[in-house]
């Protein structure tokens, strides 16, 4: 499955969702239906940005879950990793 870089740009501050464990869960109830795996994130410092690695078919199964959890998408890089301990 192709890995993605989502850039994102909050007009706020980043927020962790209020309701915790029920918004996570609708969160990842939204990426599954769209067939996109949220893998990890980095926030800035400031919280004004986020770069996101995403599993997902398609860039665009990556933007329709970002529109059903109502999150910024800036753009979409496709990725592939590079692990300093593990050289192929």
């Amino acid at each position: 499955m192709p890995r993605y870089l989502i850039e994102r740009t909050f007009t706020g501050s980043l927020k962790l969702p209020a309701n915790g464990e029920k918004d996570r869960m609708s969160f990842i109830n939204n990426n599954y239906e769209c067939n996109a795996t949220w893998l990890y994130s980095f926030v800035s410092d400031d919280r004004k940005k986020s770069y996101c690695i995403y599993e997902a078919p398609t860039p665009e199964a990556v933007r329709k879950a970002a529109g059903r959890n109502n999150i910024p998408v800036d753009k979409i890089i496709e990725v592939s990793v590079l692990d300093p301990y593990i050289c192929r």
